[in-house]
């Protein structure tokens, strides 16, 4: 039976129209596997002998103490970026195929993902590290089992709250609240979690206790699967009761309140919109790199447009490059009706210039690094109002990937936004205005900011003729549009 399933798996993949796309998709993140098997190898041969050249202590119990912190970061990490394989089960259940196969071939396919056998590579390594620096052979093969039963425990706990937002903030924020009282040396819990990883050396019958915590959430994975195999149960649609907001004050403005109305309410009630909402805040705080000098590579002016770029951007990024993808559930029926490209496109673009805005606002505390960081800061705000705020619509034309509101994956991208077209406009939108902050900075560094600056007023004095080309490709790219929607629906 696994190895039907494996054929349709295969047959699904290579049959499905955006093959080619995803091939080359896969090719890059085979790329991007790679470099992190080589970061996993380094760090498996190289921790050892880097912690004992600083004379930090036992090597070995070093890695202990953090490695509560390694296997927080690693399920932070699961949340957010692994996928759960997904079997188009609704088909299956009309044949003769018993749900235990079914579930058990579900649960296989995240055992076998990158981000559990990836750690293998150092967690290898460093055991065979061990080995020859005299440890006991026992215990450094027993660590290595508990360690390895952990990362999978981790993989099953993911499985469980996949989806729960409540629950991946709570193991967030305990994780980053432990880190943050050990800084300032208010409470330090690697004292007590140490002694856990120690024992799994120290009385190697302890291995056996990562395992046992892995066999049951397996179990409550298993079950809780099987037990929502049912069209009219854990796979039909859920429905929520409609909460209404009163948004007739945008009546005003013709069909660009009907737009803005439609996106605010997408934002209120999805899932993902929102995420996308939270995650354009967090780009506030990501000048504080450039802006404190905590990484010296990037304590130049030079990097700190770059910098500016992304705090008032972080809505523009993470929400404005998805036109028309939010609208992908009725975009269908919206482009049967008598409605104009350039309307639909003024209210997105509104949309981005108000959260930018509110951006620039929300990031006057920079102020206080000095007039230089709030100077980028403005720079970079008025090139993502005057340029990239058309940039991105222009891109949006050529990522044709659906967007499930329902969930919170993928909040950072998806891979048919990578392409040839999406990825060329990555360099105006990025390195362009550093471009011309080191033309302008011939002359002197206010010069730079301003020559940044009056390129996006340059922009709005544009705004019609860039409108009307835009609105011509997404004219051209509509039937493609409209076929990948309907593909991938």
């Amino acid at each position: 039976m696994l190895k039907r399933f494996l054929s349709l798996q295969w047959k699904s993949m290579i049959r499905s129209s955006s093959f080619r796309t995803e091939i080359w998709f896969k090719i890059l993140m085979v790329f991007g596997a790679l470099y992190f098997i080589a970061v996993f190898l380094s760090l498996g041969f190289g921790s050892y002998f880097i912690i004992e050249k600083l004379d930090m202590g036992d090597p070995f119990r070093v890695v202990n103490r953090f490695m509560i912190y390694y296997l927080g970061f690693d399920m932070v990490f699961r949340y957010m970026l692994q996928k759960m394989p997904v079997t188009n089960i609704k088909p299956l259940l009309y044949l003769p195929v018993k749900k235990n196969q079914v579930v058990r071939f579900s649960l296989f396919k995240t055992v076998v993902s990158f981000f559990n056998w990836s750690h293998a590579f150092f967690f290898i390594p460093f055991t065979i590290i061990l080995i020859t620096k005299d440890y006991d052979l026992v215990g450094a093969l027993a660590w290595h089992l508990g360690m390895m039963g952990l990362i999978y425990s981790n993989n099953m706990l993911n499985v469980l709250v996949n989806n729960r937002d409540w629950a991946f903030y709570i193991m967030a924020s305990l994780f980053a609240g432990a880190a943050l009282v050990q800084y300032y040396q208010i409470f330090d819990i690697t004292v007590y979690t140490q002694t856990f990883f120690d024992l799994l050396y120290d009385q190697p019958v302890w291995a056996a206790v990562p395992w046992a915590v892995l066999i049951i959430l397996y179990l409550s994975s298993f079950y809780y699967f099987k037990s929502r195999m049912y069209l009219d149960g854990g796979l039909a649609v859920k429905q929520k009761e409609a909460k209404t907001e009163n948004l007739d004050w945008l009546n005003r403005y013709g069909y660009l309140g009907t737009f803005l109305k439609n996106d605010i309410k997408l934002i209120r009630r999805n899932k993902r919109s929102k995420t996308s909402v939270i995650t354009s805040f967090f780009f506030l705080f990501y000048g504080l790199l450039f802006f404190t000098g905590a990484v010296e590579m990037y304590d130049n002016a030079f990097w700190k447009i770059f910098a500016g770029i992304f705090v008032t951007g972080g809505f523009l990024f993470t929400f404005g490059q998805y036109v028309p993808s939010w609208d992908s559930s009725y975009y269908p029926l919206m482009m049967s009706q008598n409605i104009k490209y350039r309307d639909y496109l003024n209210s997105k673009w509104y949309l981005i210039i108000i959260a930018t805005l509110i951006s620039t606002v929300l990031s006057t505390f920079y102020i206080y690094f000095g007039w230089e960081a709030y100077a980028a800061v403005l720079a970079g705000a008025m090139y993502n109002l005057g340029i990239n705020s058309y940039l991105v619509l222009l891109g949006g034309a050529y990522v044709k990937s659906p967007i499930d509101l329902t969930s919170n994956k993928k909040a950072f991208g998806d891979k048919q936004a990578f392409n040839a077209k999406t990825m060329l406009l990555t360099i105006p939108k990025m390195f362009l205005p550093m471009l011309i902050y080191w033309g302008g900075s011939m002359i002197n560094e206010p010069a730079g900011y301003l020559a940044v600056a009056a390129v996006g007023v340059l922009g709005f004095v544009f705004k019609n003729p860039t409108f009307r080309l835009i609105e011509r490709i997404y004219k051209k790219e509509k039937y493609k549009t409209l076929l990948a929607y309907k593909e991938n629906a």
